[in-house]
């Protein structure tokens, strides 16, 4: 950087030294001499490596429109050295169109009687005859006593303060308005940045949940989302998105199970002459409604193709009765583990398949069941002798004989309920749901079936219940027609 120095000398005065002899008051006027170049102080050179050292473009005009000021950065953003540029009047006929020249003169020398800053944009031109859009910000510059002393200006090129203006403004909205979950961890998997939508995910504060261990904020699931997070440290982003099921907790201290579509980054430091990891930024979306929805349907599909395979098995048994158990085999499969039929007897026809009338009680003979015990097989006839299933008052099954429907019932406490609940109940001893439906056929019940789940399945809901009907619809059909059969050959 250098400028040029425009000031003049006078010539010595009387009591200065190297004042001609004979000279003072009353003495002839002196010759005026050849002004000499002001010569560069420490302060001059002081100013100069300073703004050279600055990464901002700069320049400075006089009152006159002529450069003073010419730093490093302008001699990069333009390709003109100092040695080129200072001592130009203005930019016209070089770093500016003819046409654009009176313009943008007039725009840099307004804010030498404006007050504070101007901000302007305009083209420039470079010394290779390339144009380049800059954005100026010019101040005057006073002289001692107050007057207008010149302009100095700051530019840069337009598109790298876009680009900036628009990182920050991504960064904005990513932490403010994003509609997914945006998590930026360090190297020990510990939030360091959380925006809005990952806060309420977390079912927690945007500041509470910095610094703090995932397995706090994730209560399933978190062997999985850390060991996503090592691999990226060690090996860099996934190529494609990942799903992960997680357990988090509700703000009102619930707990609720979720599936986040997440992507991963890995940050690492720009500074570096190699790349240093800083931690992993963490972006996921919500898609828990839409597998569930897809869940759903893809399970009616599977339903519906099993009854269809159940109806074609069933058409080829020559027994009825056979038949039924065949739609009950058919209906297990991803539905439970075991399935109990007993059935409605009457006096004393121990293997009757009519319902009981309405005066009688209702006692129910166990008719077919799956093996239990951990074995696994079809659901085969058992030969009982009649007597009656010692169900206690209140049971399951009987309580859907008497609302003529489907009951649901679950072990408390889930997988750590004992053995006792479901034994007491005639059911195997890792039972820990129950969904009973009743045969119904003609208008009359003719038993209950029971699908019974262990531990490692949920507990029934209301779509299964109506899966369950639809089975016991088609079991009561082939139990009707084995008894019209047997009154025939009767």
């Amino acid at each position: 950087m250098s400028a040029s120095r425009r000031g003049t000398t006078s010539a010595p005065g009387p009591d200065e030294p190297g004042s001609a002899p004979g000279s003072g008051p009353g003495a002839g006027a002196v010759p005026e001499t050849e002004p000499e170049p002001a010569r560069d102080g420490p302060g001059s050179d002081l100013l100069a490596a300073l703004l050279d050292g600055m990464d901002a473009a700069l320049c400075a005009f006089d009152a006159d429109g002529v450069i003073t000021h010419w730093n490093r950065e302008a001699e990069r953003v333009l390709g003109w050295s100092a040695a080129e540029a200072v001592g130009r009047h203005g930019f016209a006929g070089w770093a500016v169109r003819t046409a654009d020249a009176d313009e943008v003169r007039a725009r840099l020398m307004a804010a030498m009687d404006a007050p504070g800053r101007r901000i302007d944009e305009f083209a420039l031109l470079r010394k290779d005859g390339g144009r380049v859009l800059v954005r100026t910000q010019s101040a005057g510059v006073r002289a001692a006593d107050g007057r207008p002393a010149g302009v100095y200006c700051a530019f840069s090129e337009v598109h790298a303060q876009i680009d900036l203006e628009r990182s920050i403004a991504l960064s904005e909205a990513l932490f403010d308005e994003a509609s997914w979950g945006v998590v930026l961890l360090d190297v020990d998997l510990r939030p360091t940045v959380v925006n809005a939508h990952a806060a309420r995910a977390l079912g927690s504060g945007r500041t509470s949940v910095l610094g703090r261990p995932l397995g706090e904020l994730i209560t399933q699931g978190v062997e999985e989302v850390e060991g996503a997070l090592h691999h990226v440290l060690a090996e860099g982003a996934p190529r494609d998105l990942v799903e992960l099921w997680v357990t988090v907790r509700t703000a009102e201290g619930g707990r609720r199970r979720r599936c986040w579509r997440s992507g991963f980054l890995r940050l690492a430091s720009p500074l570096a002459e190699e790349p240093v990891p800083l931690g992993v930024s963490w972006m996921f979306q919500d898609i828990t409604e839409t597998k569930l929805a897809a869940q759903d349907a893809d399970r009616l599909r599977f339903r519906s193709s099993q009854l269809h395979r159940a109806a074609r098995a069933a058409s080829e048994c020559e027994d009825p009765a056979e038949a039924a158990t065949v739609h009950l085999d058919f209906a297990l499969a991803g539905f439970a583990d075991h399935a109990l039929l007993d059935l409605v007897v009457e006096g004393d026809r121990p293997a009757g398949f009519v319902a009981s009338s309405s005066d009688a009680p209702v006692r129910l003979v166990r008719a077919a069941a799956t093996p239990s015990g951990g074995g696994a097989g079809p659901g085969l006839p058992l030969a009982t002798g009649g007597i009656p299933v010692r169900y206690g008052n209140g049971h399951p099954a009987l309580q859907a004989m008497d609302r003529i429907g489907s009951v649901r019932a679950s072990a408390p406490g889930g997988a750590a309920a004992p053995p006792t609940w479901a034994l007491s109940r005639q059911w195997p001893a890792d039972t820990v749901h129950a969904l009973c439906t009743v045969l119904r056929s003609r208008g009359r019940s003719l038993g209950v079936v029971t699908f019974l789940r262990s531990a490692s399945r949920p507990a029934f809901e209301r779509p299964d219940a109506v899966y369950a009907e639809d089975v016991t619809l088609r079991v009561a059909a082939s139990l009707d027609l084995a008894r019209e059969l047997r009154e025939l050959r009767g």
